[in-house]
C-alpha cells in the first residue's frame, strides 16, 4: 500500500484552515483512518497541530516553522503529521486541550501535542517559535529531542506517561460519579438557589473599574455569565448584579472590542480597558454577545443596546452571509498592509488622524470624530488606533458649541464615508465553512431579536440559515446531522453542540414565526440527542455520538467557553421542548442535573449554562400560549418590552380541526398541555398565560395577562432609571 504520508495530503481538504497549511513542505494528514493507521506501520510518533482560520499565532507559527524545508525534514521523517481544524473537529480538540491544561494549568491555540500511534499524548504545549528564546524552547530542538528519545530506553517511560495523561483525561472528561444515572446518582438536581450561587461569583469575578471579568487582561466576552446576571436579578431585584451587566455591556460596546464603522464583535480585548481587540471576528461571538445585549435591552430600556444588535446583524448579513442562507465561520484577524504589501493584524480596522482627515476633509468633522472615537497620532496599537468610543455626544457638544443632534448626524455621516473608504482595503479571509452547531447559535440569537426588535427581517435571516443548514447537512431519513459544509462537501458527524444549539435555533424560529415545521424540526434533533448522545446507565449527555468515531476517551462538555456549554444548553432545550412532546425530554435533562449536581454547585462559575438549565427547571416556563393564525404585533411587542428569560411563545391554530394537522405533522397522539382546550375564543386571537402549573384566565388583552403576571409594578421600576443622573457612556 502506498504511504499516505509520503505527501502533504491537505489539498483533499475542504476546511480553509487545513488548505492553508496544503502547500507546506510538512507533509500534513488530515485526522483519518489513512494517517493513524500508517503512525502504526511506521511505527513512529504523530504531532498533532490544532487550529483555526483566523488564530494569529498558528500563522506565526506556519511563517516559522511549517514553512520551513529544516523542520519539515525532521517532521517527515520522524512523525505522522496530522493537522486539525478545531472548528470541525471540537472533540479532538477537547481531549488534546484537556490534557494540555492538566498538564500545564494552560492551554490555547495553536496546540501542539506529541502523540503514541494509538492517539495517546505524552508531550504538549502550544506555540513554539523555531528556535529556543526566552526560556521556550525551540520547535526544532524539541523535534529532534522527542524523535531521539523515542527510539531509545526512553520509549518505555514516554508510553507509560501517555497512558496517565490519558487517564487523566478520561477522568476529567469522560467518567460521572459513582452510582449516577440509572443506580442512582445526586439525591436530586441543584435547586434555583445554584442561580443566586452563580450570580454571585461572577460579582466576585467582575472588573467594576474597566468592565467586564477578570483583572488585567484579556478581556473576553462572557455572555453566559451576563445571563446569569440578568436572571438572577429577574428573580432577586438585586441592584449589584444590573450594574455589572450594564458596566459590561457598556464596556464592550464603547471599547475596541466592537467595530464602530462596521459593526460586529471582535473575538477578545488584550488589555483590560478594553482598547485594543484580537481582530478576528467569530461567528459564534456575533450570536450569543447579542444576544446579552438583547437582555440588556430589556432590562434597562437602553436604546443603544438595541442599536448594537441592529448593526452587529447587519454585519452578520452583509459579511459572514451565504449567498443562499446560511453563515459562514469566520473572518480572519490579519489583512494585507496596502503600505507594505505584508499582511498584518488589524490592517483592515485601524486609522491614522491623516487617514480620517484625507476621507472627511471637512476639519471639524475630523476633530469630532477622532476625539469621539480617540483616533490620535501616538495612537493605540502599534502607532495607529482602533476606534474607541471615549467621549459623549454632550460632552462634545459643549466644547465644540454645537447641538447633540447636529454632532450626531456630523459623526454618522463621517462613519458612513470611512465605512465606504475601508471597503476599497484588502479584505481579510473569510472561512467560509457552514457549521451546524454556530449557525444554531446565530439562528437563535436572530429569531430573538425578531421578536424583542419587532423586526421581521429577522426572522427571515434565521429562518433563511435554518433552512440552509436542514437542506445541505441533515439527513431526513438517518435523524442524522453533520456538521460542516462547505462548497457542496459535507463532512463530519454532528457533535452535541451541533443537534442542542441547531435544536435551540428552531425553537427560536417557531416562536418567531409560528411555523409549527420548525418545532417539528427542533423535537426531531431533540430526539436524536436522546437516541445518540443520552446515556441512561451513566446518567449524562455526552459530546460525541455513540454512533461516532472511537477516541481516546468520549468527552462530556459541562463548561462555557468561547460557547455555551452543550450539555447546559440541550439540557434546557429539552425542557423547553418537552412542552410539546409525548418524549420524556424532562426526566432525561433532570437526570443529567443530578448527576452533576455536585460538580455545578462546587463550580457554579464554570457551570453557567448548566445553572441556567437548573433554574429553568425548577421555575419552569413562562407559557404564553397564542391561539391565533400569527402572533398579534402588539402582543410580541408588550412581551419583549419586559425581560422574561423563562419566556416560550406557543402559538397554535385558532380552532381545534386546525390543531389536528399539526398534530399529524409532529406524530402526536393528542394536544400536549401547553395547546390543549387553548382554541380561539369568540372568533378572535385568544392569550393563555401560565406560570407555575398555574394558568390565567384566557383573554383578549395582553395587558390583562400582564396583569395577571403581577409584571405591571416591575416594568415601571426596571432598569431604565438605573441610569438616571448619570451621562451616557455612549
Amino acid at each position: 500500500m502506498t504511504d499516505p504520508t509520503a505527501r502533504n495530503r491537505l489539498d483533499e481538504e475542504e476546511s480553509p484552515y487545513l488548505r492553508q497549511h496544503a502547500d507546506n513542505p510538512v507533509n500534513w494528514q488530515p485526522w483519518d483512518e489513512r494517517a493513524l493507521e500508517a503512525a502504526e506501520e511506521r511505527d513512529v510518533p504523530i504531532f498533532l497541530s490544532i487550529g483555526y482560520s483566523a488564530c494569529h499565532w498558528c500563522h506565526v507559527m506556519e511563517d516559522e516553522s511549517f514553512e520551513d524545508e529544516e523542520v519539515a525534514a525532521v517532521l517527515n521523517e520522524n512523525f505522522v503529521p496530522i493537522k486539525v481544524d478545531r472548528e470541525e473537529r471540537p472533540d479532538i480538540d477537547s481531549i488534546y486541550m484537556t490534557v494540555a491544561q492538566l498538564v500545564s494549568g494552560r492551554g490555547g491555540w495553536p496546540l501542539s501535542a506529541w502523540l503514541t500511534p494509538e492517539g495517546k499524548p505524552f508531550f504538549v504545549g502550544t506555540y513554539f517559535p523555531k528556535e529556543s528564546q526566552r526560556n521556550q524552547p525551540g520547535f526544532l530542538d524539541l523535534c529532534q529531542r522527542i524523535s531521539d528519545s523515542w527510539e531509545s530506553e526512553d520509549r518505555e517511560e514516554m508510553e507509560h506517561r501517555a497512558d496517565q495523561w490519558t487517564e487523566a483525561a478520561k477522568d476529567r472528561l469522560e467518567e460521572t460519579p459513582d452510582g449516577a444515572g440509572a443506580a442512582g446518582g445526586a439525591a436530586e438536581p441543584p435547586s434555583s438557589e445554584v442561580l443566586e450561587t452563580a450570580a454571585n461569583a461572577v460579582l466576585r469575578s467582575a472588573d467594576r473599574q474597566y468592565g467586564g471579568f477578570g483583572s488585567g487582561g484579556p478581556k473576553f466576552p462572557q455572555p453566559s455569565r451576563l445571563h446569569v446576571l440578568a436572571r438572577a436579578y429577574d428573580r432577586t431585584g438585586r441592584e449589584e448584579y444590573l450594574e455589572v451587566i450594564e458596566e459590561t455591556l457598556d464596556a464592550m460596546a464603547t471599547g475596541g472590542l466592537y467595530d464602530h464603522v462596521g459593526g460586529g464583535f471582535h473575538r477578545y480585548c488584550v488589555d483590560e480597558d478594553w482598547t485594543v481587540p484580537h481582530f478576528e471576528k467569530m461567528l459564534y461571538d456575533n450570536a450569543e454577545i447579542p444576544r446579552a445585549f438583547l437582555a440588556g435591552y430589556q432590562l434597562t430600556g437602553d436604546e443603544r443596546y438595541a442599536e448594537v444588535v441592529a448593526e452587529t446583524l447587519e454585519f452578520l448579513e452583509r459579511e459572514l452571509t451565504h449567498d443562499e442562507g446560511g453563515f459562514f465561520s469566520t473572518l480572519d484577524a490579519q489583512s494585507e498592509d496596502p503600505e507594505t504589501g505584508e499582511r498584518e493584524e488589524g490592517a483592515f480596522y485601524v486609522w491614522t488622524p491623516d487617514e480620517v482627515s484625507e476621507v472627511l476633509e471637512d476639519e471639524t468633522t475630523v476633530d469630532l470624530f477622532c476625539a469621539r472615537y480617540d483616533i490620535t497620532e501616538s495612537g493605540n496599537f502599534e502607532g495607529r488606533n482602533q476606534p474607541n468610543r471615549v467621549r459623549s455626544l454632550e460632552s462634545l457638544a459643549e466644547e465644540y458649541d454645537l447641538e447633540v443632534e447636529e454632532i450626531a448626524d456630523r459623526l454618522e455621516d463621517a462613519r458612513e464615508k470611512l465605512f465606504e473608504a475601508r471597503e476599497e482595503r484588502p479584505r481579510p479571509n473569510r472561512d467560509e465553512k457552514v457549521l451546524a452547531g454556530w449557525n444554531g447559535l446565530m439562528i437563535n440569537a436572530c429569531a430573538e431579536a425578531a421578536l424583542v426588535l419587532g423586526e421581521d427581517r429577522y426572522a427571515e435571516q434565521a429562518v433563511d440559515a435554518l433552512e440552509f443548514v436542514r437542506d445541505r447537512l441533515w439527513d431526513a431519513e438517518e435523524q442524522r446531522l453533520s456538521r460542516r459544509f462547505k462548497d457542496g462537501d459535507v463532512k463530519v458527524d454532528g457533535y452535541l453542540e451541533d443537534y442542542a444549539f441547531l435544536a435551540r435555533g428552531a425553537l427560536g424560529c417557531y416562536q418567531a414565526t409560528g411555523d409549527v415545521d420548525h418545532l417539528a424540526f427542533a423535537l426531531e434533533l431533540a430526539r436524536t440527542i436522546e437516541a445518540e448522545f443520552w446515556d441512561e446507565e451513566q446518567g449524562t449527555i455526552y459530546f460525541t455520538p455513540e454512533s461516532g468515531e472511537s477516541l481516546v476517551t468520549r468527552p462530556q462538555e459541562l463548561t462555557d467557553q468561547s460557547t455555551p456549554s452543550a450539555a447546559g444548553v440541550a439540557v434546557e432545550t429539552l425542557l423547553a421542548l418537552d412542552e410539546f412532546a409525548e418524549d420524556d425530554f424532562e426526566r432525561i435533562a433532570a437526570t443529567v442535573l443530578e448527576t452533576h449536581a455536585n460538580k455545578i454547585e462546587a463550580n457554579s462559575l464554570e457551570h453557567a449554562s448548566l445553572c441556567l438549565a437548573a433554574d429553568r427547571l425548577e421555575a419552569g416556563a413562562l407559557e404564553v400560549t397564542v391561539a391565533a393564525d400569527e402572533l398579534p404585533d402588539e402582543w410580541r411587542d408588550r412581551f419583549a418590552d419586559e425581560y422574561h428569560p423563562d419566556r416560550l411563545f406557543a402559538l397554535r391554530p385558532p380552532t381545534e380541526e386546525g390543531l389536528e394537522d399539526w398534530l399529524d405533522q409532529l406524530g402526536l397522539d393528542e394536544a400536549p398541555p401547553i395547546w390543549a382546550g387553548r382554541e380561539a375564543r369568540d372568533g378572535e386571537p385568544t392569550l393563555y398565560v401560565c406560570r407555575d402549573r398555574t394558568c390565567s384566565p384566557p383573554t383578549h388583552d395582553v395587558e390583562d395577562a400582564l396583569e395577571w403576571l403581577g409584571d405591571d409594578a416591575a416594568v415601571e421600576t426596571s432598569g431604565a432609571e438605573s441610569l438616571e443622573g448619570d451621562e451616557s457612556p455612549f
